[in-house]
């Protein structure tokens, strides 16, 4: 018995849709994160990417548990000195939902090339519709 290794042009890529409603934003980016860097698989290997694509709807109604929504924080940083800017995440889901589901994401996938490609597969929506129907995506249950 000998251990296959998985070549980057054998990896056959499927498309999952995850549905955000209702669930905790942690829990659907962790599922994200598996998909994408395709740990579900028989043939995962550390070293070759062979995730899927995942497709994230309904990002704005997702949850957060345990006050994070008034405790955490999202920072980022102008460039100029003294231009910390901090914004709540009960704000952010408001106004930009997407971005706290791709944070969330980011923070799970690996920060080298295969995290990148792994980013590039990413979809997220804010409401139940994606463009994406051509693609066939399966419905991925958590």
């Amino acid at each position: 018995m000998s251990t296959t290794m998985p070549k980057a042009g054998e990896i056959e890529r499927k498309w999952y849709v995850i549905d955000a409603a209702g669930k905790p934003l942690g829990r659907v980016a962790a599922q994200a994160a598996v998909l994408l860097r395709g740990k579900h698989k028989v043939t995962f290997a550390p070293h070759v990417d062979c995730g899927d694509h995942v497709i994230i709807v309904n990002c704005k109604d997702a949850v957060l548990t345990g006050g994070k929504a008034e405790k955490k924080y999202y920072y980022r940083h102008t460039g100029y000195i003294g231009h910390l800017k901090a914004t709540r995440y009960d704000a952010l889901m408001r106004t930009k939902p997407e971005l706290a589901m791709q944070l969330a994401v980011k923070g799970m996938i690996p920060s080298n090339s295969l995290g990148r490609g792994a980013m590039s597969r990413l979809r997220l929506y804010a409401g139940s519709e994606h463009k994406h129907a051509a693609q066939k995506p399966e419905a991925w249950n958590m």
